[in-house]
């Protein structure tokens, strides 16, 4: 998921750029203090910080305050971070909405008590506060960062689209690398765990959100008759072991399913006239197939085929570029994207393209994109000033 930006032509060479970035190492005591230093003096409506697992929270929490004095601080960990430099790892990566052209509300969600009507209240209020103080701007947006090993993304955006109504919704799964063993949410100075951060954005930049995935659908189909939807795990596909009846329909034997065979051969569902995938996470011990997103018995699941993803990545940021080059793109992209770039030695060529076209942010556990949770994709909201 992208958030673009582009500077205005003429711009001076030292004018405050429309959404600045910086990175540090995750390792580096003065990491804050270099983030800062690197984002400018602003003032800033809100910096987003993308944390690599590898950094210290505690050390992090401590110096936020100073580093950002009255600046709303989001952020999450993160399967990998994207820098200015393109694929990274073991680093902080930040953005700055600037005041100037940013208005935004935080809100922060306890997964634990999701109430979907006094969410829908929330958000009301706090989109009619923007509109009062900043009626002049007219796009808006939302950007959503969750516990990404919660197994609520689902719920929570259904919950999320009746009170943002027409304001697009755009955000990441947060990550723990490849362990999938702890994933926190920052808010309010703490990292958290159960926990989701939904920045409200009011703009006077023009605001586009989307998506783009490099996946074609098959005509091999299935059907899951044995599932635990409560825990995205699937036992059974046509009346089979589920890992077993997988490698069936691939072909290999279930010996040889490994993260990246579910990264290069996912499996997609028809909702709404679209394609939309149903990464599997992993296999267990026991044959049963645990996914990245919602699942339930009766599901017809499609296997896909996925395009060479750097030329796909090319022509879609190019096409985007078409009526004048985004100056940065914040993009929320699955960590099996990821994966998948680097077994089939497309990482340096997907990571150059990322850099080239500005593009800034993290892999994720998932994507949430309107009132939808997703995997393998790389959705994006966008903003010209």
């Amino acid at each position: 998921m992208t958030a673009e930006s582009r500077t205005l032509p003429g711009a001076f060479p030292d004018a405050l750029p429309l959404m600045p970035r910086a990175h540090a190492e995750a390792g580096d005591p003065q990491a804050l203090v270099k983030l800062a230093r690197d984002l400018g003096p602003g003032p800033f409506a809100a910096v987003i910080l993308f944390v690599s697992p590898l950094a210290d929270r505690a050390a992090l929490e401590a110096g936020l305050g100073a580093a950002f004095p009255g600046v709303t601080v989001i952020g999450c960990t993160t399967a990998g971070e994207i820098s200015p430099e393109g694929y990274s790892e073991g680093e902080i990566v930040a953005v700055a909405l600037p005041r100037d052209n940013f208005a935004v509300d935080c809100l922060g969600i306890d997964l634990a008590d999701l109430d979907a009507q006094a969410l829908i209240g929330r958000l009301i209020r706090a989109r009619a506060g923007l509109a009062r103080r900043h009626g002049g701007w007219e796009d808006e947006f939302a950007f959503v960062m969750v516990d990404g090993l919660s197994i609520r993304e689902d719920e929570l955006t259904a919950a999320l689209g009746p009170g943002l109504g027409p304001v697009p919704l755009f955000g990441g799964s947060a990550g723990d690398g490849t362990r999938f063993k702890a994933t926190f949410i920052l808010q309010d100075g703490r990292f958290r765990q159960g926990w989701a951060a939904l920045l409200l954005v009011r703009t006077a930049c023009k605001v586009r959100v989307f998506s783009l995935n490099h996946l074609v659908p098959t005509d091999r189909r299935m059907v899951v008759t044995g599932a635990d939807p409560a825990r995205r795990v699937v036992h059974q596909i046509n009346a089979e072991p589920a890992a077993q009846e997988y490698a069936r329909l691939l072909g290999k034997d279930p010996a040889q399913l490994t993260t990246f065979t579910f990264a290069a051969h996912p499996v997609v569902v028809r909702l709404g006239g679209s394609h939309h995938v149903r990464a599997i996470q992993r296999m267990e011990p026991n044959g049963d197939l645990v996914f990245f997103s919602a699942i339930d018995e009766g599901l017809v699941l499609t296997l896909a085929e996925p395009q060479d993803m750097a030329a796909h990545l090319d022509r879609a940021l190019t096409e985007l570029s078409a009526g004048g080059s985004p100056a940065a793109i914040l993009a929320c992209d699955c960590i099996l994207r990821r994966i998948e770039a680097t077994e089939n030695q497309r990482f340096g060529a997907v990571s150059g393209l990322l850099k080239r076209h500005g593009v800034v942010g993290f892999s994720t556990y998932g994507e949430q994109l309107n009132s939808m949770h997703v995997n393998q994709t790389m959705p994006k909201g966008s903003g010209w000033a």
